[in-house]
């Protein structure tokens, strides 16, 4: 074998679109390194080309199995299948095991049994069960794109499914499943040794069934009815697997837990640090102070005090404590609950700032100048006393002229210095030009049964602006602490766009004529000048979105590579240790350093850190995807009474599958099906981000404003269905043909084309494919 000669000569790094192509025609093992080795990479082109598979990855282009990369819509050689039931002609078909739901629904694969006869023969596989095969294309247009020779039948796992029980019209019990993969595969409860009414959320523990047919199970637990109680959440909980109850011993640790004493700690009971929080927080970690600095050679300057709940006093490493935290990795806020890092005797308790009870803290000291920037800066462990417990809205109606009982009297000496140092701090974030994305955030306003009453989007106020400076200023001076002092921290990292982002950020701007450049370095000023150019613009709510996706995912890991986002070159997150881990991590690394104690950070590898960033790292993704998981369904729910009802939207997502509408008031995201917006055929135009018909050139493209009605709700899904009632724009269409001739009534024709579709059986309301709709977050 000729070996090719060691060069440093630079290769062009290969195209997501080469990178697709080679994976479709690669052997059965393709990872990183053969694609490295086909397109003759160096390591430094190497670094580039993990960075655009791990792109691709998050993307959902690519998948990795067991070291093996495969491209979207692709199967494996061979892979697990799950059986879920028999095609009109009889043949039984699977799914595989480890298809992952945000590309759309999973592909068909027709069972081939193995050929053997006699009494002795393996009975064939049925519903639920699982088998090994052997994959190979079809060549079917309408049919199953693949075919499955089993290899080896497999035990089927203990499974356990989280549905819905409800009573048959014979009175014999089933359960629907609640997760999107299981809409419409029922369970059969083969006992009535349990307390589950109609509509109660429950868990089922799966039983074998071998031939055709229902699967059958057993109740196992009672969650509570999606109707009388706070239920909603725990889907999410289960289906994410995010533990919610602390065990004995971690519960039995908290309540011996002792109320702090001054032994070992600078006394600051006599700065009056007051909370500001939202008006409904339960637990307060941090607690803020700023006055005039007296010093003459810092003229309009001040001295800053931030104090954070000393969680570290109280899980120690390696505790019960610590255990269950970092297993958690942080607290879940859903809007009906909050799944705490720590027991309630810690969260909401002892580490909480509460106003006139002494409390421990790790305490910050910073000197700022008139311009904001720090003069110095040093941390301390403390015994505190909040003078007072203030919400957002309270602190800013006693800035603007309107104190009540509890802000009169700290107006002067606490609230306007406060307010002072955040304009400093203010005019320094405004230098340093940080991503000043301008996102709404809505709030789902719910009663005392867990169910929504309504959407608010709640004033952003200057008071949330200026926790949020102190804070950023406190977490910068943690980590740059830290890396002085050499101890090892999980920075909190953010890196630019990935090239591919850029170019599908250039493919939009494009669509609403704004040009970014192609060459020159990537920083937050670019995409700052684009949302001033779109402010009060019809596009400035979507471009704000679209800009946001365009960005890399923040994570934790001990090698820094600054925050993008934040235009900083070192930032670690310190300030929220009582529900996340991270920020107890740093707190040990800050108490290591300072030698404050016997319970800093122990001895640790860079492996070792690096496996919990990537651990805390998924906690964050999964509560976020839990998080917004149940919002969905709670607005579903909302608005599953108003099926039929239409409402105004945007698109805000263009895919082969239709297109993606939120509407305006409430947030929620739903899908029009591009099997239901007209008789002809549109084609997904990727570049333009839209979809065109064939016939007409009617068109609808991302960022359309347009009116739809509520065809469908899934509350169970977090899943809604609309039908297109807006007339899309008029383009050219390729073959010669042209615009739609004025002459031409698009709405006649569409609700002449609506009429037609009653006419043949099928009413506006009736998707077509039997309701099996997937809906996806784009």
């Amino acid at each position: 074998m000729t070996r090719r000669p060691k060069t440093s000569q630079a290769h062009a790094v290969p195209t997501r679109e080469d990178i697709l192509a080679f994976l479709a025609n690669a052997p059965d093992r393709a990872g990183k390194n053969e694609i490295a080795r086909h397109f003759h990479l160096n390591a430094s082109e190497r670094v580039t080309l993990k960075r655009m598979l791990k792109d691709m990855q998050a993307e959902g282009l690519l998948e990795k199995r067991q070291r093996r990369l495969i491209a979207q819509g692709q199967l494996g050689p061979v892979l697990v299948g799950e059986v879920i039931g028999r095609d009109p002609d009889g043949e039984l078909l699977a799914i595989p095991v480890d298809w992952n739901e945000a590309r759309g629904e999973a592909p068909r694969i027709v069972v081939i049994l193995p050929k053997r006869g006699g009494r002795d023969a393996p009975p064939p596989p049925g519903p639920g069960d699982r088998v090994l095969m052997k994959i190979e294309p079809t060549d079917e247009e309408d049919g199953p794109a693949y075919e499955g020779r089993i290899l080896k039948m497999l035990s089927r796992p203990a499974k356990r499914m989280l549905g819905v029980f409800r009573v048959a019209a014979d009175g014999t019990g089933r359960v629907v499943p609640v997760d999107r993969k299981g809409q419409g595969r029922e369970v059969r409860i083969h006992t009535t040794d349990h307390q589950a009414k109609d509509g109660d959320l429950v868990t089922v523990d799966m039983h074998d069934q071998p031939g055709p047919g229902l699967a059958g199970g057993k109740i196992r637990e009672r969650l509570g009815s999606l109707k009388s109680e706070r239920a909603v959440s725990l889907i999410a909980i289960h289906n994410h697997e995010i533990p919610y109850v602390f065990s004995e011993a971690a519960l039995k640790e908290a309540e011996a837990a002792q109320e702090p004493t001054l032994e070992g700690r600078a006394d600051w009971r006599a700065i009056p640090l007051i909370t500001i929080d939202p008006a409904d927080a339960k637990d307060h970690d941090d607690a803020v102070h700023a006055e005039a600095d007296p010093d003459p050679e810092n003229p309009g300057g001040f001295i800053l005090h931030i104090a954070i709940a000393d969680v570290a006093a109280y899980v120690r490493p390696g505790s019960v404590l610590d255990r269950e935290a970092r297993l958690r990795g942080n607290s879940v806020y859903f809007p009906d609950r909050v799944v705490p890092m720590l027991p309630e005797r810690i969260s909401n308790n002892l580490c909480s700032l509460k106003p006139d009870v002494n409390r421990a803290a790790m305490g910050l000291r910073v000197v700022v100048d008139r311009h904001g920037m720090r003069r110095a800066h040093s941390f301390h462990r403390v015994l505190m006393r909040s003078a007072a417990k203030i919400a957002y809205p309270q602190a800013q109606s006693a800035i603007d002229g309107r104190p009540d009982d509890t802000t009169g009297p700290l107006l002067e000496p606490v609230l306007k210095p406060l307010y002072g140092a955040y304009a400093v701090l203010k005019a320094a974030r405004d230098a340093r030009e940080p991503l000043d994305l301008d996102l709404p955030e809505r709030k789902l306003v719910l009663d005392q049964q867990g169910l929504v009453t309504d959407v608010i989007i709640p004033e952003r106020l200057d008071a949330h602006r200026l926790i949020e400076e102190f804070m950023i200023l406190a977490n910068v001076c943690a980590a740059e602490t830290l890396e002085k002092a050499r101890i090892p921290l999980l920075y909190r990292v953010h890196d630019a766009p990935s090239l591919e982002k850029m170019q599908g950020l250039r493919d939009f701007l494009d669509t609403v004529g704004i040009t970014l450049p192609k060459q020159g370095a990537v920083r937050p000023t670019l995409f700052n000048r684009i949302l001033a150019r779109v402010k009060d613009s019809p596009n400035e709510v979507l471009t704000n979105e679209i800009i946001l996706r365009s960005q890399a995912q923040a994570e934790y890991a001990p090698e820094n590579i600054g925050h993008f986002g934040l235009n900083l070159r070192r930032y670690a997150h310190f300030t929220s240790p009582i529900r996340r881990y991270s920020d107890l991590i740093v707190h040990r690394g800050l108490i290591r350093a300072h030698a404050f104690g016997d319970d800093g950070l122990p001895d640790t590898t860079p492996d070792a850190m690096r496996k919990l960033g990537e651990d805390i790292s998924a906690c964050e993704r999964r509560a976020m995807a839990a998080e917004r998981e149940t919002a969905d369904r709670l607005i579903a729910q909302f608005l599953a009474e108003q099926v039929g009802a239409s409402f105004s939207g945007r698109v805000t997502g263009v895919t082969r599958a239709g297109l993606f509408i939120r509407l305006d008031r409430t947030g929620a995201d739903g899908l029009v099906p591009i099997s239901t917006l007209g008789e002809e055929r549109f084609i997904h135009d990727e570049a333009a981000h839209a979809l065109v018909g064939q016939r007409t050139g009617e068109s609808f493209r991302l960022g359309d404003p347009v009116k739809v009605r509520l065809v469908e709700a899934l509350p169970f899904a977090g899943a809604l269905r609309f039908e297109m009632l807006s007339e899309g724009r008029y383009v050219k269409v390729s073959r010669g043909r042209s615009r739609l001739r004025p002459r031409d009534d698009p709405r006649e024709r569409r609700q002449a084309r609506r009429h037609t579709r009653r006419d043949e059986g099928r009413g506006r309301g009736e998707p077509r494919g039997g309701g099996d709709f997937r809906f996806e977050d784009e």
